[in-house]
């Protein structure tokens, strides 16, 4: 595994958009702590966001899992490319003449994939704790430790999203064209929803957030729901004009499971296409 790790890691090491993808998707997870830093001074008027309660634990792991998620497609690009560079450089073909096999080249993709989801995963961790610890009206060990779940959904999400990258970047052998077909398929859930919801059968009608719910990047999605209905403030916001936004929030283990298995399919499709091809 090691072994693995390293020539995939040189590989990315000696690739310069990678290396300044992956520098802007950090450092775009760190610009979360600027929110901290959102004042409004008018008068009488006073308004500091981080006395509003959205970094106090646990509340915190959630929205900055939330948050998080939206800079993953930095990490798309440098998983699709670091793929579809194997094809257009022939390194794919030199790693197999040098007695890499199929399953350990695609091991190797794998192995950085979990690497990139953990180091991510950690990255929201550390910020996340910091910036609790410092804002947070809530510092009991106990609290601390709840909701950590979001940051599992957070791992499991990166790792099932990089997973289809890395399945389109082998399909397509295209950066540009993995990452426009990425974006076409997200419009034909879309497409596909509505038409669930509105021109079919009314069992199916009944049953399209069911279905829609199974749809892979839709399930991504579903592993992290919206924080901010959690706030006390929008909750009192919403009961003055008598709006119902209360729902669950909670990670939900099925979404888990839905995710799991599109990583598995993801794998097997990607294996046989590199399994398939003469390379």
């Amino acid at each position: 595994m090691k072994r693995l790790f390293l020539i995939e890691f040189d590989k990315l090491r000696a690739n310069r958009s990678s290396r300044i993808l992956i520098s802007v998707y950090f450092i775009l997870l760190t610009s979360i702590a600027l929110i901290a830093a959102i004042k409004f001074d008018i008068g009488p008027i006073k308004f500091h966001l981080a006395e509003q309660g959205i970094f106090d634990f646990p509340y915190i792991w959630h929205l900055n899992a939330f948050m998080g998620a939206f800079f993953k497609i930095f990490l798309a690009v440098v998983i699709v490319s670091m793929t579809a560079n194997e094809y257009s450089n022939k390194t794919i073909k030199q790693n197999l003449i040098d007695g890499l096999s199929k399953r350990e080249f695609l091991h190797s993709k794998w192995i950085m994939v979990i690497f990139l989801a953990g180091i991510s995963t950690l990255f929201i961790f550390l910020v996340s704790l910091i910036l609790g610890l410092m804002y947070s009206n809530y510092n009991e060990v106990s609290i601390i430790v709840q909701d950590l779940e979001y940051l599992l959904a957070y791992f499991i999400k990166l790792v099932a999203f990089f997973a289809f990258c890395l399945f389109l970047g082998t399909a397509i052998k295209r950066s540009a064209f993995a990452l426009g077909f990425l974006g076409v398929w997200q419009m034909f859930e879309g497409i596909c929803y509505g038409l669930l919801k509105w021109e079919s059968s009314p069992w199916i009608e009944e049953n399209a957030d069911t279905i829609f719910r199974l749809f892979p990047l839709n399930a991504m999605s579903n592993l992290i729901p919206e924080p901010f209905t959690r706030l006390s403030a929008v909750r009192n916001l919403a009961n003055q004009v008598e709006v119902d936004v209360l729902k669950n929030t909670s990670v939900q283990f099925l979404d888990i499971i839905i995710v799991v298995v599109w990583s598995y399919i993801f794998y097997s499709l990607t294996y046989r296409l590199l399994k398939s091809r003469d390379l």
